[in-house]
């Protein structure tokens, strides 16, 4: 039947891209510049669960002192990470799935997140440190200057085996990136 160009094209239902991909908690976790926001907002899109940028969770301490370029402590990040395992109990509780950025950089950081018997998948996006430097560069708007990328990469501790990680190059296209995430989580 002719649609009201004249056209006869078929149009097929598409298929939800959520079907058949169980409601989790997942952590976008990296480093700052590794693409973070771009992956979770990307991935809120296309499942339709709550987003929490972690970002946003960090006390008005933190913020003013990373906006000062001071590395934050693990004792700066403690109250954070709770906040942070806060927000994705309520969505086990809720039973919403949840999507968290968080740089989540040692596994003593993970373990937090973890507590209360969460069992988030952790999406790790990583690329050179050039194109992290890169990226920090353009971005504007945020508190975090590029001086502080290379605590934050000292600090870093990748996930290990034992953790429920899936680790991904942040130098595809976003849309692979996502792309790549949804077919690991339609099996996970």
């Amino acid at each position: 039947m002719p649609n009201e160009n004249g056209s006869s094209k078929t149009v097929l239902p598409t298929q939800p891209v959520a079907e058949g991909i169980k409601k989790r908690l997942l952590v976008i976790m990296g480093v700052s510049g590794s693409g973070k926001t771009t992956i979770a907002e990307g991935l809120r899109n296309e499942l339709g669960w709550p987003f929490q940028e972690g970002d946003d969770l960090h006390p008005a301490a933190n913020v003013a002192k990373m906006a000062a370029s001071i590395p934050l402590n693990d004792e700066d990040r403690w109250p954070w990470l709770a906040r942070c395992q806060e927000w994705l109990a309520e969505c086990e509780r809720a039973g919403t799935g949840g999507i968290l950025t968080c740089s989540a950089l040692k596994h003593s950081y993970r373990d937090v997140l973890r507590k209360g018997g969460l069992d988030p998948i952790f999406i790790y996006l990583h690329t050179t440190e050039s194109v992290l430097l890169e990226r920090l560069k353009r971005r504007r708007g945020h508190y975090m200057p590029p001086t502080l990328l290379p605590s934050q990469l000292q600090t870093l501790e990748a996930p290990g085996t034992d953790e429920h990680a899936l680790s991904i190059s942040a130098e595809a296209n976003p849309a692979e990136t996502i792309a790549e995430i949804l077919s690991y989580l339609k099996t996970a």
